[in-house]
């Protein structure tokens, strides 16, 4: 059906794998207006379409591949497409953001979203180019790894594609497209369960602005102010996100061993400033980003992507190597796998710890990295050792024990940033619909370790309100098509010229760390109190009003932020979620990262109630009916009425009204 919003192409594809049926289908606008796009719109689409307790390797589960309104608009970072399906690692939802070319090219093909349901017999290939659609043979293609199933394919159409993981059902498989991944909570398994092993899109659609001339100056002026802001125009063009690694290691935030320290020796060996010194053949970037925080390295004769922060952190200090050519090696090969490299990561490193405290046999060992190749090979094939690995952490924790040392919430194993030395960030991991991500979690170590204006790591006071607002925030910067390494510029270009140890930094940090009282009634300004726009803090409802012709301002984006939260918290209930799960492994919680410091672990127990009455949930973490209504949600709430674990009464009496 046609939108009368621009920007959206007003169509998605629906394909029945099972039938080889193929089909047209949309959502309303208001649905567009509620949702904006990407990851909020697919969680509604994945609530209302599956019922709950299925495996999310059968048949019976969604794969949804959706854009945003911006994304392939020209904005800047709008390259972005979202993968939403029943997660693989928690049972809950699953969400996963990629730079890759399909996302602009699926909407260039006339579609907004591609929705896969049922299962292949064979291996297939879906082909989609403008109005023409086919389901063809992929046999040839199974079993290679995701780099030479691309040469395969056509080389000027958007492509995703599994490797010999997500074809084995690893639980952390991820999918490629391009260089870029779609990388957690084991969406690459999903597309292998349904044997997919690729899809191109193509097409000569253009998307057309509702003000042609207001969105032009719009991004001009998004663009600049991205260019000209220390973070995004300075310090992530000159060492990529590997940059952080001696920021956040001087912070005792550097998983070191299995998250037993805080802390690596070597930390300069694997940092960004050495990858840019020792590694680095040029930058690079996604399509439409004046960022450039890519890397390109060279393995062997080949230039490839080079590591983010995150693989270097859990394929360096993680596992005790300093050796940062084997990580740029390894990082090749897990995305030629298609493998996840932060649940890789967490997975080696938990199979470690185990060998060290003589709970299993096995050789892999902090410090030793002669065997880690073979090991990930072997994680993709599920041979030996490698399929114990390839079930992510809990269940290995499960099945041999180490509980208290397992690192991951819900299931998802943690990113690269040990919260002990960062209380909000820990708090985000536990909260995160989709498990223990750090952007899914609000990101907060920005605001207390590595930004250029921090909070008090350890205070638990402000942190509830803030984690809540970077949450909402992100979530809707997710649904627009949008990276969320735009939102590095909501801090003002002046805050890094301040003093980190003067007056007025002392001001701003005691300002930010006493702010709880008022951050704490933030939902009550959405979305009237906030009927303004602030194209130089955050241009993305600008935009997304000057591109779409909505009606859309600060507010109305920060409540469809939440609207998106609640959406998939509703979606975790009804798969039988609890507040139980709203936690972290034993060794965050009561381990102190530095002995020295009685505050260095994360005391979830002080935070958690806060979170919970700031989002308008009850006690047991449960959506309130008054903010569902405000959220238009009551009717996704609806089970929680004639649930056996929930009944009405209970739940009214936990709610209120």
């Amino acid at each position: 059906m046609a939108s009368r919003f621009k920007g959206y192409m007003g169509n998605m594809l629906e394909i029945d794998l099972t039938e080889g049926v193929v089909r047209e289908t949309d959502v309303t606008d208001k649905e567009r207006e509620m949702f904006i796009g990407g990851k909020g719109l697919a969680a509604k689409i994945l609530f209302d379409r599956i019922k709950p307790g299925i495996d999310p390797l059968s048949p019976e589960n969604m794969l949804i591949f959706n854009t945003g309104p911006l994304t392939g608009s020209n904005a800047p970072c709008s390259s972005r497409f979202n993968c939403t399906t029943k997660n693989v690692l928690t049972g809950g939802i699953a969400s996963s953001n990629c730079g890759g070319n399909f996302g602009l090219n699926l909407k260039k093909a006339g579609y907004d979203a591609l929705i896969l349901t049922g299962k292949a017999k064979n291996p297939v290939h879906i082909s989609i180019e403008d109005n023409k659609v086919e389901i063809k043979d992929a046999t040839s293609l199974w079993g290679l790894t995701t780099g030479e199933a691309q040469k395969r394919l056509d080389p000027k159409a958007g492509k995703i594609v599994i490797g010999p993981a997500g074809e084995n059902l690893v639980k952390y498989a991820c999918i490629i497209s391009g260089e870029r991944a779609l990388g957690r909570c084991g969406v690459g398994a999903v597309m292998g369960s349904k044997n997919v092993k690729a899809v191109t899109a193509k097409g000569t659609r253009k998307i057309e602005a509702f003000n042609p001339d207001g969105f032009k100056k719009a991004i001009q002026g998004w663009i600049k102010l991205l260019k000209a802001h220390p973070t995004t125009g300075e310090s992530l063009p000159a060492y990529g996100t590997a940059g952080m690694v001696n920021t956040v290691n001087l912070s005792r935030c550097l998983p070191t061993e299995n998250f037993s320290k805080g802390h690596f020796d070597d930390a300069e060996k694997i940092s960004g400033e050495t990858l840019a010194e020792e590694h680095l053949v040029k930058n690079t970037g996604c399509v439409s980003c004046p960022i450039r925080c890519a890397r390109v390295v060279k393995v062997g004769e080949r230039e490839v992507k080079g590591p983010e922060f995150e693989t270097v952190g859990l394929f360096g200090s993680n596992i005790g190597n300093n050796d940062l050519g084997l990580i740029n090696e390894w990082n090749l090969l897990m995305d030629e796998l298609g493998m996840d490299t932060i649940s890789a990561g967490g997975a080696v490193a938990f199979a470690m710890e185990l060998t060290r405290n003589g709970i299993i046999d096995s050789e892999l060992k902090f410090g030793r990295s002669d065997n880690i190749a073979q090991t990930l090979e072997d994680i993709a094939h599920r041979r030996g050792i490698g399929d114990d690995l390839a079930e992510g952490v809990m269940r290995m924790s499960e099945k041999y024990g180490g509980k208290g040392y397992a690192i991951h919430s819900k299931g998802l194993e943690l990113a690269s940033y040990d919260p002990r030395n960062a209380v909000g960030q820990g708090l985000g991991y536990a909260t995160a619909n989709r498990g223990g991500c750090h952007l899914n979690a609000g990101y907060l170590i920005f605001f207390e370790r590595i930004g250029p204006i921090n909070m008090n790591p350890h205070s638990t006071g402000a942190k509830p309100a803030f984690v809540v607002f970077q949450q909402n925030t992100f979530e809707a910067v997710s649904s627009s098509g949008i990276c969320l390494f735009t939102t590095y510029a909501i801090i003002p270009p002046v805050a890094h010229r301040i003093k980190k140890h003067g007056l007025v930094m002392r001001i701003i940090q005691a300002v930010l760390n006493n702010s709880g009282p008022v951050m704490n009634y933030q939902s009550l300004l959405l979305p009237h109190g906030m009927a303004i726009n602030l194209p130089s803090v955050m241009p993305h409802p600008h935009a997304i009003s000057k591109l779409t012709g909505m009606k859309m301002n600060m507010g109305k984006f920060l409540l469809a932020g939440e609207r998106d939260w609640n959406v998939e918290r509703l979606f975790n209930l009804r798969e039988g979620f609890t507040s139980e799960e709203d936690n972290l492994p034993e060794r965050l919680l009561e381990d102190l990262e530095d002995a020295s410091n009685p505050k260095s672990r994360v005391r979830l127990s002080k935070m958690i109630p806060r979170y919970y009455k700031i989002r308008g949930w009850s006690k047991k973490g449960i959506p309130a009916k008054r903010r569902l209504k405000k959220l238009g949600l009551l009717k996704q709430a609806g089970f929680l009425k004639s649930s056996e674990r929930l009944t009405i009464r209970r739940w009214e009496k936990d709610c209120g009204t």
